[in-house]
């Protein structure tokens, strides 16, 4: 029986093929459910006009910009009209509570600005920047989507998630491009170039 043959040295390259072999696999299958999750409602989210998941108002500038009402005047407005679970404890007179309000997005362009509740269903009242008129009010229906895709629906901890989904990308994509062009390489190497 003639001697074993001693084992083949491992190169650097069969080394860093091996690591980039298990990262790809395990950092694939771990992020999966991640990167699915962020790619799905990223595509939602990119039609939700067109799944009718976000309010469309149709509006004409009344005035410039400069004779708008003041932010406090049109966050009044806003809360007189949205429904009482909204707004909470508020009663007219009261004030504008900025904890009620999630966030108030200005259109200058559109003349109107949009002001989301930090209340369960996600209302939002739409007013007119020149008038202070209500123009809309109704329930924002992304919110939930938007939150699932940056991770903060699970908590403010989770939106890590959305990160760790992007960093899983790159490295799955760097080790997969690795393991395709390793083996090239070496044969290339072996044939002498060619």
């Amino acid at each position: 029986m003639p001697p074993a043959a001693p084992p083949e040295p491992v190169g650097p390259r069969r080394r860093w093929s091996r690591i980039a072999f298990y990262l790809h696999l395990w950092i694939g299958v771990v992020g999966t459910l991640a990167l699915l999750s962020i790619a799905v409602t990223g595509v939602l989210l990119n039609h939700k006009r067109g799944l009718g998941l976000m309010p469309e108002v149709e509006h004409e500038t009344e005035a410039p910009l400069r004779a708008s009402v003041s932010l406090d005047s049109l966050a009044l407005a806003a809360f007189a009209a949205v429904p009482a679970d909204a707004r909470g404890d508020w009663t007219p007179g009261s004030g504008v509570d900025p904890a009620k309000i999630d966030r108030m997005d200005v259109r200058p362009r559109d003349g109107f600005v949009k002001v989301r509740f930090r209340d369960r269903a996600n209302t939002e009242a739409t007013v007119d920047l020149a008038t202070g008129r209500v123009l809309h009010v109704g329930v924002r229906n992304d919110v939930f989507l938007e939150k699932l895709h940056s991770g903060e629906v699970f908590g403010d901890g989770f939106i890590l998630l959305s990160d760790a989904g992007a960093l899983a990308l790159v490295v799955t994509l760097v080790t997969g491009y690795w393991l395709w062009l390793a083996p090239r390489l070496m044969r290339r190497r072996e044939g002498g170039g060619a």
